[in-house]
């Protein structure tokens, strides 16, 4: 291997746990009571939103106030038909999520490990590049990665074939020659190996971390 890839909302960042610690202190304060049921509602209508922002339905902005009117409903909220209100009340969600931005305790040490083995670092992302650019800046990764390439910069998403092979590109590797690491089966290892490069998964709850897959290659 010449250059390791890594995926970054749930792999490197810790996105699930900053975002329920976000909902949880943004919630009380629309004057709703906070409760563990909110969570599944609000990941769900995250992912609708979200995908159709990768699909060009949504501008980026447009997927988050496509999440606010289709969650203060869930709230018993009020729905505000200017935008404006709208993306006020959705800075208040971002306040408290950018505030519990965190990387998983192994990122660090994969990277510091992928460095010494003298790898080009990579991050791919289906993100955009100024908000996934701050992540690893505050949780203090970015000095040790050498490509960021987002949904915005590519012009695509994973799991075409082009993300990862312009990702490739960037870092000077031959696809053969990279490793693919995430936690989503689909994006961050089907479609890495569709494209020629090795891909490994990340399951936490099995019990993996990220330095063991970068020393396991």
């Amino acid at each position: 291997m010449k250059a390791v890839v890594f995926d970054l909302d749930d792999t490197l960042f810790d996105h699930t746990t900053s975002a329920i610690a976000g909902l949880t202190k943004w919630v009380p304060e629309l004057g709703v009571r906070w409760s563990d049921d909110l969570i599944a509602e609000w990941f769900a209508i995250e992912r609708v939103s979200y995908d159709a922002w990768l699909e060009g339905r949504l501008t980026h902005q447009g997927q988050r106030r496509a999440r606010l009117q289709a969650f203060l409903p869930v709230l018993g909220r009020p729905v505000p038909t200017e935008e404006a209100e709208l993306d006020e009340i959705f800075d208040g969600y971002l306040a408290h999520y950018r505030a519990s931005w965190a990387a998983f305790p192994d990122a660090r040490p994969a990277l510091e490990v992928a460095r010494s083995n003298g790898w080009r670092v990579g991050v791919l992302t289906n993100g955009s590049t100024v908000q996934q650019n701050a992540k690893l800046a505050t949780i203090g990764l970015a000095p040790l990665i050498d490509v960021v390439a987002t949904t915005e910069t590519l012009g695509c998403s994973k799991p075409a074939p082009e993300a990862y092979l312009a990702t490739c590109r960037e870092l000077g590797v031959q696809p053969a020659d990279t490793l693919m690491i995430g936690d989503n089966f689909e994006l961050d290892v089907l479609g890495a190996r569709a494209a020629g490069l090795t891909a490994e998964h990340l399951d936490r709850a099995a019990g993996i971390t990220l330095a063991q897959l970068v020393k396991a290659s």
